[in-house]
């Protein structure tokens, strides 16, 4: 196992290694989409071979000899610090502070011995790294899901998934600044009996007004879904299938 400090790391280890899977989360049930990452993935040259709902409850967690009385910051990453901002409104007492990773808070806290310091993090990383819990599940949403896409080199796709058993697609793909041109392809893909279930518009730098469109659709039959595909690629600018998986659980 790789562990990157970016999201940006993973397609670099990827690209420098074409046999390594990558993991990168995509959206939040809470704090919505990762904006950047769409874009990382449409310009890694990679392909989405899978995706995985995780459910996600944070702890807040302190060097051993550490406690209550003695904390007076608390470190993690800012969607992670927004997802707890019940827990912290209770403890104005202690500073929140940014920081790029949830685990990688309770490490660097430990590894550097930062008394006073604690993490919000899982607890399987509070115990990774030799913390202890002060209390769990302090998330203000009990609900929290983070979806997660599996990501590797085209040439290894076929071999993680075959493309008989998927029934999940992601797509990416411009549009002409016409009136009606995005209903156009939503009416196609309608037609077909294409389910589509995300769609995530970003503006393209140096075209103003003009968007980028990122689609996740499902599917029951693969031949069908294929004529959609041929069906919109007319209408559309610059389409391009991320990657075909099969529908990703969700993790209890």
């Amino acid at each position: 196992m790789i562990c990157c400090a970016t999201f940006e790391e993973v397609f670099e280890n990827i690209k420098q290694d074409p046999t390594i899977i990558g993991m990168m989360a995509i959206e939040n049930t809470i704090a919505g989409s990762l904006l950047h990452n769409y874009e990382l993935l449409r310009d890694s040259g990679t392909s989405v071979v899978g995706e995985h709902k995780l459910h996600i409850s944070h702890c807040i967690c302190c060097m051993p000899d550490d406690d209550w009385n003695t904390v007076t910051e608390i470190h993690s990453h800012p969607v992670a610090l927004m997802q707890c901002r019940g827990f912290l409104s209770r403890h104005p007492e202690m500073k929140a502070v940014e920081n790029e990773d949830t685990a990688g808070s309770a490490k660097e806290i430990f590894e550097n011995r930062r008394h006073g310091h604690a993490a919000i993090c899982s607890a399987a990383a509070a115990e990774m790294y030799g913390m202890k819990i002060l209390e769990n599940h302090i998330e203000d949403n009990k609900h929290n899901f983070t979806r997660f896409l599996v990501v590797c080199d085209p040439r290894k796709a076929d071999f993680l998934r075959p493309i008989e058993k998927t029934d999940k697609s992601s797509l990416v793909f411009s549009l002409p600044h016409e009136e009606g041109s995005l209903s156009q392809v939503l009416s196609i893909l309608s037609f077909y009996k294409i389910n589509m279930t995300k769609i995530q518009s970003l503006p393209i730098i140096g075209r103003e007004w003009e968007y980028m469109f990122y689609v996740d659709v499902t599917y029951d039959n693969l031949t069908r879904y294929r004529q959609s595909i041929d069906a919109i690629t007319p209408l559309t600018k610059e389409l391009k299938i991320l990657g075909e998986y099969i529908n990703g659980r969700q993790s209890d």
